[in-house]
């Protein structure tokens, strides 16, 4: 698989529109899981793996490639943080953790 670059065909779309590649990139397994856990701050490979409920190291591992490719994180002497851009794309799923409590409630609520 391919890192999803804005312009380039990737999958589900031909048409190389940035929101295609960012959908495809979010769509892959851990690669919001990520984002999310390195908000609250930076880790090393292991914290982050640990983080991420004992993802694995070659899944890891290759999703933070692709990251990384798109300027979403990046490496420093602390470990792995979120770019400026990958704070900002955070910013805009944020809002999905409470309306996702919201909706568990709703549904929880609804079964009974």
């Amino acid at each position: 698989m391919t890192i999803p670059f804005p312009g380039l065909e990737v999958r589900g779309s031909k048409s190389g529109k940035p929101i295609m590649a960012l959908l495809d990139l979010l769509g892959r397994t851990w690669s919001l899981g990520i984002i999310w856990h390195l908000h609250s701050g930076p880790a090393t490979f292991r914290e982050l793996q640990q983080r991420c409920e004992k993802i694995s190291p070659t899944l890891l591992n290759t999703r933070i490639k692709e990251l990384k490719a798109l300027q979403l994180v990046e490496c420093k002497g602390v470990g792995y943080q979120l770019t400026h851009q990958g704070r900002d794309l955070f910013d805009i799923i944020s809002p999905l953790g409470s309306w996702s409590s919201r909706w568990a409630q709703v549904l929880k609520e609804d079964s009974k």
